[in-house]
């Protein structure tokens, strides 16, 4: 198991996560008290990987307020990377997507990192699920992420919005420094 925490940069938010590899994949649980433009808020979620780094369910709760659990698999006909709640009603705008990405934690830039095995200088443009916190809400947007070097420093790029950002990560892919957002701390 291995447990990671970070501070927010811009704002008084403090991530405490854990990672457990399991036989039959990789589960990450973390609890987040964060805030965005001001406006404070508690998270706990929960992400199911495969041994591959593919994430199989987003579970995530806002403290005393919304929660939402998707899955993504295959669906009856074998198409692949089909997204559902967790009643199995279909999420159709998400399908394509492998990663998430959750506006308040570095963590799942880790997920596309891992995932990717990106060679220096390689870049690589994915369509995650991006949710956005304390709003709760979920879409698909397209990211790239290109390596920059031997060192482990990669562009971060939100494709949809113009965001660019270059994380450095240590050689497990946990994000150490997300300049301006996040520094880890543990």
């Amino acid at each position: 198991m291995k447990t990671v925490r970070w501070a927010q940069l811009d704002g008084t938010g403090l991530e405490h996560l854990t990672l457990d590899t399991q036989a039959d994949g990789i589960v990450i649980e973390s609890a987040i008290v964060g805030e965005n433009d001001g406006e404070a808020f508690g998270l706990m979620y929960r992400i199911e990987c495969n041994m591959q780094w593919q994430v199989t369910r987003l579970a995530v709760r806002l403290a005393g307020g919304i929660a939402f659990d998707l899955r993504r698999g295959d669906d009856i006909d074998g198409a692949p990377d089909v997204w559902t709640d967790a009643e199995g009603t279909p999420q159709e705008m998400l399908n394509g997507c492998i990663d998430v990405d959750i506006m308040a934690t570095p963590f799942t830039n880790t997920l596309p990192i891992r995932r990717l095995h990106l060679q220096p200088g390689e870049r690589r443009v994915i369509r995650v699920v991006y949710a956005s916190v304390p709003s709760m809400t979920v879409s698909a947007v397209d990211q790239a992420y290109t390596r920059l070097g031997p060192d482990r420093r990669y562009r971060f790029e939100g494709l949809d919005t113009g965001f660019e950002a270059e994380i450095t990560t240590d050689d497990d892919g946990f994000v150490i420094d997300y300049p301006g957002l996040f520094r880890r701390i543990v």
